[in-house]
Parts: structure tokens; sequence; C-alpha cells
């Protein structure tokens, strides 16, 4: 069984154990609980005939990058950059980590999500910001970890983007 490293990062709050905890267990909850460190979760997936073990790295959020801890990133495979739909802040956060892992790690496959698109009330994201993202290469997917809407469908990206790079 081949296996792999995926870290989620991104801003504080931006969703991102919520969006392992529907992914791996199918569940939500509307309660915040701040990651410290880092929360490690596995799950085997099947991608292109193959069974993968996906070793899920839920990072802290942090908004001050130059505290972010780059030991964590040693060995990934790949990565999901979060933001949330309903902060602006977060694309410039997003925009940071990305530029350091290039400058340190190379280019990793990576998928963006810009996550919390439930919240059709609150969203503060315009169109010109989420082209942005596109300037960068990045794939884009909106998800709500409430809903489960395109959570799976991220991962599976992903998983075939580490997989076609080796």
């Amino acid at each position: 069984m081949i296996a792999k490293k995926v870290c989620l990062l991104g801003s504080f709050a931006v969703g991102k154990t919520s969006l392992v905890r529907r992914y791996v267990d199918s569940l939500f909850s509307e309660k915040y609980l701040t990651t410290i460190g880092v929360k490690i979760d596995k799950k085997v997936v099947s991608c292109a005939g193959q069974d993968i073990q996906l070793m899920i790295w839920d990072i802290e959020g942090r908004d001050d990058f130059s505290e972010f801890r780059s030991s964590y990133l040693r060995g990934a495979s790949g990565y999901f950059l979060v933001l949330d739909a309903t902060r602006p802040d977060s694309l410039a956060v997003a925009t940071e980590i990305y530029e350091h892992i290039q400058m340190t790690m190379g280019n990793l496959p990576l998928v963006a999500l810009l996550n919390k698109i439930d919240l059709v009330n609150e969203k503060r994201l315009d169109i010109n910001e989420i082209n942005e993202l596109q300037h960068h290469h990045w794939d884009v997917i909106t998800t709500s970890a409430k809903t489960g809407e395109n959570v799976n469908e991220a991962f599976q990206l992903l998983t075939q983007k580490m997989l076609s790079q080796g």
C-alpha cells in the first residue's frame, strides 16, 4: 500500500479540523476547538486502482506565518491551502504560506479550498480575490465542512495529483 502525507494549512479558524473530521469520520460539530501543534488522522482511499493510505496532518493555524514550523511539512506529498470565504484576510495568509513552501520545498501538489461556502449571507471574498487564487495556478475547490459539499472531491483531486507526481 502506498502512503502519502497530506498537510492542511491556513489561517486560524478557517475550518481545517472540521474538513478533516468531515472527510475521515463524516462528522461536523459547530463547536470550535483550536488545534495546538498538529493532529494526525489516517484514511485509506482507492485511486487509480490503488489503495493509498493518507496520513492527514491538520496543522495549527497561524496568521503570523513567520512562526510556522516548517518541520511539520517534512515528507509531505501534497497539501491543502484552506481559506475562509467569510474572511478575506485568510487569502493573504494562504498566499504567504504558498510562497514559503515554494521557497523551502519546491512545487508540491496543492489544492486551495475556499471553505464555509454554506454561509452564503456572510461571504466576503469577491470574484477578483477568487481570480487571484487562479492567478497562482492553484486548483480551487469550494467546500463546506458543515454540509460536506466537495470535501471528498477535494481529497480525491489532491490524491490524484500526488499519484501523478510520483
